[in-house]
């Protein structure tokens, strides 16, 4: 039986290194950011949410592109790196909390998140993270996709599921060896090509 890992995991890694996963180190963690990024089908979002923000290193590039930037960590750690970061986005809140933030949302991101969750809190997550995705709303999601044993599932089934959930129109995919990335809209999407939003045909 798939069981999420526990709040103590998270705390255990942000006490013993002060950047975990290489998030602020590694040129891999800045290019993937910038895939994010060039992902986003538009250029500007009303309200967005970033759950499992970590330090923030994503956070404070998705700033700029929304009015509204809610963020949340389940370590206080994390919680505390992400508010320094972002002290300068009036915007932008970081709360702790281990669930989906409320309200309703044109933008949702889950970087590095769902494979850490058992089957059960999975789904109850992407059904919290489609009530709360306004019609025509952009879900990105981006999942490590090598081995790593000590996950409750890996990056890849966490996508397959996704594309099978109902209500989902896929408008854009990447594949690497390390990692996979998929942007979903809330169906009907009013318009999925992107060239076609900025007036091209």
């Amino acid at each position: 039986m798939e069981t999420s890992l526990p709040r103590e995991h998270f705390d255990d890694l942000w006490a013993a290194e002060a950047d975990p996963w290489g998030l602020e180190s590694s040129w891999y963690e800045d290019r993937k950011r910038a895939v994010v990024l060039a992902a986003l089908p538009d250029p500007e979002y009303r309200r967005a949410a970033e759950p499992g923000c970590a330090g923030g290193a994503l956070s404070v590039q998705l700033a700029p592109r929304c009015a509204e930037l809610v963020c949340t960590d389940v370590s206080a750690t994390a919680v505390a790196r992400a508010r320094s970061r972002l002290a300068g986005f009036d915007h932008v809140s970081v709360d702790r909390s281990a669930a989906f933030p409320p309200g309703r949302f044109d933008l949702v991101v889950v970087s590095e998140l769902a494979y850490y969750f058992g089957r059960t809190d999975r789904d109850a997550f992407w059904a919290g993270v489609l009530d709360a995705l306004e019609p025509g709303g952009t879900l990105l999601a981006v999942h490590w996709v090598r081995p790593a044993p000590e996950y409750p599932v890996d990056g890849h089934r966490v996508h397959d599921e996704l594309a099978a959930l109902p209500g989902l129109a896929r408008i854009a995919e990447h594949r690497e060896d390390d990692f996979r990335l998929d942007v979903f809209a809330r169906t009907p999407p009013a318009v999925r090509s992107v060239a076609q939003r900025v007036g091209l045909r």
